[in-house]
């Protein structure tokens, strides 16, 4: 594996993370009328965040990736405590399902019954969001050569707070989609399809058929609905030309922009490498450098 390619999907997902934050559920006009395109690091004047400040998305992926390195491997009970601590600590910001999963598991819940709890008791439109496909990637570096046990983990790491098919199933397929990457698959989402197979929802791969085959579909939403997240960051994130160009595309369409934007800087990172990221934005995050060592150490993991 590229070292460089490994720490360009952590630091990647947080670039599109810190881009998107200031225009988050923005439209895309909206964005255009302040920013023109929006490609530098700009504060978020509501909040008091300064250019660079990274969501959710990304202190999610730092606690699967520091526990990936502590325990040397995937520990869903370990996983679940530090989400749990990271909640204690007063996020600012969390999302619906994972605010309200992570609560069950403070109250006692079985590591495998919050998620499917909340799951169960939220109605269509509201069970299936987009807030484990967005911290997924670390998984893809150390399992980037084991298929099978990367979708089984990448499935578990979403059931802590998210299980709906869609989400487990898509956080499977964006995983084996970087690994593919990783290794120079030719065709890595298409190589992803097919080695899930035909349980995953017809959902999903009716969204993600289209992009595989290279081709761009008549509308890409930017919800925060797992699977228009997906069908727009992998569009985004393996048709542009530069790491660049696929992170700013991303979140220039406005919506979900941070979170789409992290989902597609994980695959741009991966095909480019962090080395082909925007100085400006890396040294705008101050979770670089830890970013950075921990992808080191992941990637050793997968020797």
């Amino acid at each position: 594996m590229d070292p460089d390619r490994a720490r360009g999907v952590l630091l990647g997902l947080a670039c599109g993370d810190a881009l998107g934050r200031p225009v988050e559920f923005r439209s895309a006009s909206a964005i255009s009328a302040e920013h023109g395109r929006l490609d530098e690091m700009v504060g978020d004047g509501t909040w008091n965040q300064p250019a660079g400040t990274i969501t959710d998305d990304t202190e999610q992926a730092l606690c699967i990736a520091r526990s990936l390195v502590d325990q040397q491997a995937f520990d869903p009970a370990d996983v679940a405590a530090r989400f749990v601590d990271w909640y204690d600590s007063g996020p600012f910001d969390i999302g619906g399902m994972t605010l309200r999963s992570l609560s069950r598991l403070k109250r006692g819940d079985a590591l495998d019954e919050a998620g499917k709890h909340v799951w169960e008791q939220s109605r269509e439109g509201q069970n299936a969001g987009n807030g484990s496909v967005m911290r997924c990637a670390p998984l893809a570096i150390p399992y980037s050569t084991e298929w099978e046990r990367l979708a089984e983990v990448s499935r578990q790491s979403s059931q802590i707070t998210h299980a709906d098919p869609r989400c487990t199933d898509g956080c499977a397929v964006l995983n084996l989609t970087i690994a593919g990457l990783l290794d120079d698959a030719d065709a890595p989402l298409q190589a992803a399809l097919d080695h899930v197979g035909s349980d995953v929802p017809d959902e999903l791969v009716t969204a993600l058929e289209p992009v595989a085959r290279g081709e761009t579909p008549a509308t890409l939403e930017t919800s925060g609905y797992v699977v228009h997240s997906l069908q727009t960051a992998l569009h985004d994130g393996l048709r542009a030309e530069t790491a660049e160009e696929a992170i700013a595309t991303a979140v220039n369409r406005g919506g979900d922009a941070d979170t789409i934007g992290a989902i597609a800087g994980a695959v741009a990172g991966a095909r480019f490498g962090a080395s082909q990221l925007p100085d400006r934005w890396s040294a705008a995050i101050d979770e670089t450098d830890e970013l950075g060592a921990l992808a080191t150490k992941l990637e050793g993991m997968s020797a």
